[in-house]
């Protein structure tokens, strides 16, 4: 079983995940594949899954079988797996678990090419409710503390099989970086009684540097101190603690405003290999919550973290997000 060991000195837990060292060669793609033959995701080959949790798909079509439009399967080699019980104990002046969670894989659709950025509105849609209806069965067991969904697009970015799909991992702590942005968050509105992304929502709008698309309901932008050259955050104009609460036609404006800026960073930056991920609440939050806002993060991978990012927590980002955001507004 996997293991969550605890970092003494800066308070970071690890997953210790042994068996995923065991993954066939098969699972392994290091070029896309554009023959779905073999996919594992790829219509007709439901049957080398496991058996999917929850699919959208037409009408008197049976489970793991043709006919579904997104499916969400367990994760074959899982990170943390979900039977079982957290058995935290101490190893000398260290702290382990173990690894007890749940490790999930949203298929975006049947098509083995196209991302979100070329798939139809409706697909788009179907990949957001995957991931708000997962979302609020896994936050019913009390051991999982926080749920994140996020996306490895290409290789670089740590996608092994290429047919698009996006991930759900939910942990039985909260992650250190979601409490800091807690942390920050509630910091400010200590002080000023104002939502600190609000904030930042009023002023993007106001001074339209950052602003890549505006819609009704959603804000896409370049950070003002973005960590990674073309770094992107979609969040809702509302606010909006937790994504559970999106409302349908919030969902309708996220899978376009998504698709669009997903387009916008294939085309101006030759189809760039990325990272996605959503930043929501822990689940034992109250949905209510006034200082947190719930968002998402695009990161295409255009440079390489080394070694003064790492020993330092410094970021060097050599395109200004004021340029980035001018870039993509007119690609």
């Amino acid at each position: 079983m996997p293991e969550l060991r605890r970092d003494p000195i800066v308070g970071r837990w690890v997953i210790i995940a042994t068996e995923r060292g065991k993954r066939p060669s098969d699972f392994k793609i290091d070029v896309p594949d554009t023959n779905p033959k073999n996919c594992p995701f790829c219509l007709g080959n439901e049957r080398l899954t496991p058996p999917e949790i929850l699919s959208y798909r037409e009408t008197n079509t049976k489970p793991n079988t043709p006919g579904w439009w997104t499916r969400v399967v367990p994760n074959k080699f899982p990170a943390l797996q979900i039977e079982g019980t957290l058995d935290r104990q101490a190893v000398g002046i260290y702290d382990k678990m173990h690894g007890l969670g749940a490790h999930e894989v949203i298929i975006d659709s049947p098509d083995h090419l196209k991302t979100p950025a070329d798939l139809e509105d409706h697909y788009v849609e179907k990949i957001i409710w995957a991931y708000r209806d997962r979302i609020v069965d896994l936050k019913k067991d009390n051991h999982l503390k926080y749920i994140l969904i996020f996306k490895n697009h290409g290789k670089v970015a740590g996608a092994t099989i290429s047919h698009p799909h996006s991930q759900l991992i939910a942990t039985p702590i909260v992650p250190k970086r979601v409490k800091e942005e807690l942390k920050g968050s509630l910091q400010y509105y200590r002080y000023k009684e104002r939502c600190i992304f609000c904030d930042i929502i009023r002023q993007e709008i106001k001074t339209k540097e950052r602003v890549i698309i505006e819609s009704e309901y959603f804000l896409s932008f370049a950070p003002y101190a973005s960590r990674f050259p073309f770094e992107v955050c979609i969040i809702p104009k509302k606010h909006r603690a937790e994504f559970a609460l999106i409302t349908p036609k919030e969902v309708e404006d996220l899978a376009k405003i998504l698709k669009s800026t997903l387009a916008k960073i294939k085309k101006a930056l030759s189809n760039p290999a990325y990272n996605y991920i959503i930043h929501n609440i822990p689940s034992t939050l109250r949905g209510d919550l006034e200082d947190y806002h719930w968002h998402m993060e695009i990161m295409p991978k255009l440079v390489n973290v080394a070694g003064f990012e790492w020993g330092s927590g410094f970021y060097i980002n050599p395109t200004a997000p004021e340029v980035a955001a001018e870039y993509l507004r007119e690609s």
